[in-house]
């Protein structure tokens, strides 16, 4: 039997919708733009077009790798960030639209002909140090995680960027491994945050990506606290410092905000208005 373009993608969304996935039609498109090698472009001019026997096979099969809590993009095995698509694998967390305010916050601190040089710690794929090395072509880069597997992907999407010649990769727990006279103009940072007890309620796709970059301890801050304790001998005078937080974390974060160390210059909110990113200055 064939099977038009149009005709799997509203089968797949009904299958999607019934297993409560929130964008059942996009992700159906998705997942077939991916086994047919079209981008949305082609899909939509051709939906009536009838897609093969093992072109329709494979789409079932990646169908049930989703409906079973695989998330999409391990599936496809890219994300969009910033402009860029990253290759994202099991071994790194999945880029989210909210980290971009790090990527911003750096290009509003630095303009365009800036040279400075940055750290990324715990750079999962790459996508934060990759994207202001795009931007800003004068920069420099650290890229630190503890996993050896999560840097080699790094590698490969700083290759497929062009900034590889700009990006030193270090395997290190935060700064361990580094040298203890190195500093930085800027140290960024999406560390985990999700406190442990949380970790359970989490979305079963989520629940597929490293637990080391989402569970950030008892109160989801133990990392959070470590990094903001162990950065300002890697910044240079002034120098800064932007993380990501969690929901509800404003307020603790700012009562532990050392401040004979550091001055707070911003909290930015996300697009849901939740507070999201601090920008800490070093005194």
């Amino acid at each position: 039997m064939s099977v038009s373009i149009a005709t799997a993608i509203k089968e797949a969304a009904e299958i999607f919708r019934a297993h409560g996935i929130v964008e059942p039609r996009l992700e159906a498109g998705l997942l077939l733009s991916y086994t047919l090698g079209r981008d949305r472009t082609f899909m939509i001019a051709h939906s009536e077009r009838e897609i093969s026997p093992e072109q329709f096979a494979t789409f079932q099969n990646l169908l049930s790798r989703r409906v079973a809590g695989e998330p999409l993009q391990y599936i496809t095995g890219h994300q969009e960030f910033f402009k860029l698509s990253f290759e994202v694998t099991p071994d790194v967390l999945i880029p989210r639209p909210e980290t971009e305010l790090i990527v911003e916050t750096v290009l509003d601190l630095f303009p365009d002909d800036a040279r400075f040089r940055f750290a990324d710690v715990g750079t999962g794929s790459g996508c934060i140090a990759i994207s202001i090395l795009n931007e800003r072509r004068h920069a420099q880069a650290t890229a630190i995680d503890k996993s050896a597997r999560a840097l080699e992907v790094v590698q490969r999407n700083a290759t497929r960027h062009q900034v590889l010649p700009r990006l030193r990769l270090l395997h290190s727990d935060l700064f361990s491994e580094l040298g203890p006279s190195e500093t930085f103009d800027l140290i960024v940072s999406n560390p985990p945050y999700v406190p442990d007890e949380e970790m359970s309620g989490l979305q079963p796709e989520v629940q597929r990506e490293p637990r080391s970059a989402l569970a950030g301890g008892k109160d989801g801050l133990e990392v959070i606290r470590g990094l903001m304790r162990a950065a300002p001998p890697h910044l240079q005078d002034p120098g800064y410092l932007v993380f990501e937080f969690g929901i509800n974390q404003e307020g603790a974060i700012r009562e532990f905000v050392n401040k004979d160390v550091w001055d707070l210059i911003e909290i930015r909110r996300d697009l849901q208005q939740i507070p999201r990113m601090v920008m800490l200055r070093k005194k």
